[in-house]
Order: C-alpha cells, then sequence, then structure tokens
C-alpha cells in the first residue's frame, strides 16, 4: 500500500478541516464495523468469516469475542514484521477500536427471538457493515490488519489476492466453525453483499482530495478496496 506525503504550503484551516473529516470517517467506520458485527453475532444466523474465527475462540478461552478480535488482530499484525507490511493509523486504530466496538454493542443489544428481528439483525448488520467499510477506506489510514496479511503474502508469494483471501478465509472459517462459531445463511449473504455494497459506500463517502498547496500527511488510495477488518 502506497503513501504519499505532500510537503507543500497550503491554508492550515483547509488543512485541519481536511484532515479532521478523514480521522471522523476513519473512528465512525470502525465503530460502526465493530456496531455491525455485533448485529450478525445477535442474529445468530452466521458471521463474516474472521468473527467465525473470533466467536469460537471466545467460546473456547472464556473472552469476550472483541477481546479475541483484538488479541487476534495485533497477532496477524505481528506477522506483518516478516511480510514487510508498514501499518498506519488506520491499521493500529483498526485493531484497538472494533473490538470495544463490538462487545459494547454487544451489551446493548439483546439476543433475537423470533425470524423477522433475527432476519432484520442480520440484513442491517450486513448493510452497516458495508457502511463502516466505505466509510473507514475511504478515510485513507492505511488497511487493517488482517488486509495487509493477505497483500503480504501476496506479494511475497505471487500468488494472487483472490487466491490468497480465499485460502484464508476458508482457514479461518473452517477453524472456526471446529471450534464452535456460527456458520449459516449470514454468512454466505455477507460474502456475497459485502463487496458491491462497499463500493456503493466507498463512492458515497469518498473524501475529496486536500485542497490545492495544502499540507496533508499519509494520503494515497489503496489501488484496490479489500473488505476485511
Amino acid at each position: 500500500m502506497r503513501q504519499s506525503i505532500t510537503t507543500t504550503r497550503g491554508h492550515p484551516m483547509a488543512t485541519r478541516g481536511h484532515l479532521a473529516r478523514r480521522l471522523v470517517q476513519l473512528y465512525a467506520g470502525l465503530a460502526l464495523y465493530g456496531a455491525s458485527s455485533a448485529l450478525l453475532v445477535r442474529s445468530g444466523l452466521g458471521l463474516e468469516p474472521w468473527n467465525v474465527l473470533h466467536q469460537g475462540l471466545a467460546e473456547l478461552t472464556g473472552l469476550s469475542i472483541g477481546v479475541v478480535l483484538t488479541i487476534v488482530g495485533a497477532a496477524v499484525l505481528l506477522a506483518w514484521i516478516p511480510l514487510r507490511q508498514r501499518p498506519g493509523l488506520g491499521t493500529v486504530s483498526n485493531v484497538l477500536v472494533i473490538g470495544m466496538a463490538m462487545d459494547a454493542t454487544l451489551a446493548l443489544v439483546p439476543d433475537a427471538h423470533g425470524w423477522p428481528l433475527r432476519v432484520g439483525l442480520m440484513a442491517g448488520g450486513i448493510v452497516l457493515n458495508g457502511a463502516a467499510t466505505g466509510l473507514y477506506i475511504a478515510a485513507r489510514f492505511g488497511p487493517g490488519p488482517r488486509d495487509g496479511l493477505m497483500t503480504g503474502l501476496h506479494q511475497r508469494t505471487g500468488v494472487s489476492i483472490r487466491l490468497v483471501r480465499t485460502g484464508i478465509e476458508l482457514t479461518v472459517v473452517a477453524t472456526g466453525f471446529a471450534l464452535g462459531g456460527t456458520v449459516g445463511i449470514g454468512t454466505l449473504l455477507y460474502a456475497l453483499a459485502i463487496g458491491p455494497l462497499a463500493q456503493v459506500f466507498l463512492r458515497v463517502f469518498a473524501v475529496p482530495e486536500a485542497p490545492a498547496g495544502s499540507t496533508v500527511v499519509a494520503t494515497g488510495q489503496p489501488r484496490r478496496a479489500i473488505l476485511r477488518p
């Protein structure tokens, strides 16, 4: 993931406003991502691939799923070292914010009973996840730890992004399911819907380039929008 640094002079208020918008998008997106994942947990109809693993590990260890998500994210981030990936503010924030937001939402939202409510939570969780993905990726503060693992393996092995992503996600889903994680119709619908939803919301939340001549640190759009936290 290449990032450029612009150092030309510009109006400080415009620069601060541009950076503030990006920061708001980053943290709003990460918080909403955690909330959307919690809605999928409460629906009981299936989770995103990585959260199947996180839920399975939570069942095994007795830790909350948000704490497990944070620990796994930090462990994955350590794997960046031999892959020579460079984290950004968004990467570190991803590890810290999503798990806390997920646990906070789980504390507020009870288990769903009855098919209409469960389906509503599942659909709402998937759509909100797409919006959250668009928000934090469009902020351009760096990929999530799992994204960097994927791109790092691609760069080191030469295997396509599609195959690397598929291999990783099949592994985490199978492992999580074996440990007690929830796989269901929500998992399948998420896999089918998240790409189109994220692309729509990336356009909705696209941040304009900084004003001409302004100072912007660590800008740059990934070549591909990779849709995992």
